[in-house]
This record gives structure tokens, C-alpha cells and sequence, in this order.
């Protein structure tokens, strides 16, 4: 498994919220809805993502033009305008619930047919949105690596890829809900393919490509449950342990056994709420020698037990 594939064992589209927005201008939406990810395709037009004014450190509005995609870290609250200066007009909350800055609720009132809302269907700017509404626990990793913005420009993803998404996403069929999550999944990996192939991608990210610390990491992934230590690891890799230690934390970010205990963790976190597994079997499958091992350990690391987090409504860690 390489680096980006290990990145994408978490996020999976379940019941993925996907639609079709047409707008004339003026138009601004600001959107509150906290998602962990989301994912924007310009089919159309244009306009600005522009850093919510209340979440403090600003960064300058930057524009989306025909065939870019804007892939959105939550939970930071942003707007997407035709231009900068537009004023909100709509606000989507948690949960996909559309208002006016008012309040009232839009949703029926913009319906333009099948996951199709705005305006006027031939408007100017024609976007489709996915939206990741929930997060998969393993899936922390990634979202650490993204910025809470990232834009890729016409020709730097397949458009093929977009095209089947934007013409699903106005289809009415059987299993069309399954379709459009898939479609999605697929989008995510051509985008996040494409912006960790950048210069500007995060450093860790080409330790995979590292002689030494990039079998370290395939072997802490693909068997957590081992006893690795730093010693046995450096064995495996046939360096010192001190020149394992070294060179792992300044290519990683963070020592060996830092890194094996977040990802265990992350994997007996996905495995609580995607598995009727006891917590007995979940311990031994991510390297810890009894539940009460892997509870502790759980409960220092997120702050609330297994349990507790297999109970969740949402189904996530703190």
C-alpha cells in the first residue's frame, strides 16, 4: 500500500450529500455546515472562495474558474461568491439545511428538480458540490494533511472524472445514492492524487519515498498488531536505532512510536463503529494485549472511552 492509499483507508462516502447549485449573479453562500470535507467542481461561470471574516486569521479570496476544483477541509466556515464583495445571501448549516442570512428556510423554494437547486438551470456559474458528512477516525491523518483550502486548476484532474459525477448527480435511478458516493470517493482520490503530486505537498508525505523511513512506515501499517519497537524496526530497516529515531522524526514529524500509537488508535477507532467486533478482538487486531490496554490508551488519546465513541450519534472522536 503506498502513502496515499494508506491516507484513504478512512474517508468512504455513506449517503454523501451531492448537488447541483446554478446561480446568476449576485450570488454568496456561506457555508457553516462544519462538514469534515467537501469537495466543489466549477461546471460552469466562476467565483471567489473567500475566508469567513468571523474565524479570525485571514487569508486573501481566491478565485475559481471553469473546470477547478475547491476541496475544503472542516470544520472552518467559508463563502463562496460570484465575487468577493457580494454580500451572503444563503446560509447552509450543519446537516445540509439551507436559509436566508434571516433564517428562513430555502430548501424548497431554490429546488430546481433532481439534486439540482438555485436560480434558473442555465444560470451563469454552474457548481456541484459533494459534501463528506461524516468522518472516519483513520482518516485524521489526512485531514491534518490537508490546508483548509485546496485548489486545483482545469488539467491537473481528469475532467472524465467530473463529467460522470455532474451527470449522475442529475439522474433519478435505482441505487443512485450508492452511484453518487462512489462517483465521489473517486473524485476525492484524482484530487488528492493530484495535490500530493505538488512541490508544495506536506514534507512526511515524501518519507514514503525514503529508503529507510519509508519501510518503517509500510511495516507499522500493514502490521500494527506486531510489538514493534524503534530497536526492531531498525533491525528490519538495517540501521542503527538512534539513525532510525533521527531520521524518522524530521522526515515524519514525529518519532516512530508516536506515529504507531496514533495509527493503531485511528484503526480501533473505524473498527468500533464499522464493526460489531468486541473491544477483546479490536485490541489484539491493533497491537494492544487486552481491552483495558486499548481503552486506556483510547481514552488518554481522544478523551472519551470506546464505548462511548461506538455509541456516538456521529459516530467520531473528539
Amino acid at each position: 500500500m503506498d502513502a496515499l492509499a494508506s491516507l484513504l483507508e478512512g474517508p468512504r462516502a455513506r449517503s454523501a450529500f451531492v448537488m447541483r447549485t446554478s446561480f446568476d449573479p449576485p450570488w454568496s453562500m456561506r457555508i457553516q455546515d462544519e462538514a469534515p470535507l467537501a469537495l466543489v467542481a466549477v461546471v460552469r461561470g466562476g467565483g471567489w472562495v473567500v475566508p469567513d471574516p468571523k474565524g479570525g486569521k485571514q487569508s486573501p479570496p481566491r478565485q475559481l474558474r471553469a473546470g477547478d476544483i475547491a476541496l475544503f477541509r472542516g470544520p472552518d466556515h467559508y463563502i463562496i461568491a460570484d465575487d468577493p464583495a457580494t454580500a451572503p445571501q444563503v446560509i447552509i448549516h450543519p446537516g445540509q439545511i439551507t436559509t436566508t442570512v434571516e433564517g428562513e428556510v430555502l430548501c424548497e423554494a431554490l429546488s430546481l428538480g433532481i439534486r439540482n437547486w438555485g436560480d434558473n438551470t442555465d444560470a451563469e456559474s454552474v457548481l456541484v458540490v459533494g459534501v463528506y458528512e461524516q468522518e472516519s477516525a483513520a482518516s485524521r491523518r489526512l485531514l491534518r494533511a490537508l490546508p483548509p483550502v485546496t485548489i486545483l486548476g482545469r488539467g491537473e484532474i481528469d475532467s472524465r472524472v467530473v463529467d460522470l459525477l455532474v451527470d449522475e448527480s442529475a439522474k433519478d435511478l435505482p441505487a443512485q445514492g450508492a452511484m453518487l458516493d462512489r462517483l465521489l470517493d473517486l473524485l476525492l482520490i484524482a484530487t488528492l492524487r493530484a495535490w500530493f503530486s505538488r512541490a508544495d505537498a506536506p514534507a512526511w508525505y515524501h518519507a514514503y519515498g525514503d529508503p529507510l523511513v519509508g519501510k518503517a512506515l509500510r511495516l507499522m501499517q500493514h502490521n500494527p498488531a506486531h510489538a514493534w519497537t524503534v530497536a526492531s524496526l531498525a533491525t528490519e530497516v538495517g540501521v542503527s536505532r538512534a539513525a532510525l529515531a533521527r531520521r524518522f522524526t524530521e522526515l515524519v514529524g514525529e518519532p516512530p512510536m508516536a506515529f504507531l500509537t496514533d495509527w493503531r488508535l485511528a484503526l480501533a477507532a473505524d473498527l468500533l463503529h464499522e464493526s460489531d467486533a468486541t473491544l477483546e478482538s479490536i485490541a489484539r487486531r491493533v497491537g494492544y494485549g487486552s481491552a483495558f490496554a486499548l481503552s486506556t490508551a483510547f481514552k488518554r488519546h481522544y478523551g472519551i472511552s470506546p464505548r462511548d465513541h461506538r455509541n456516538a450519534p456521529d459516530q467520531r472522536t473528539a
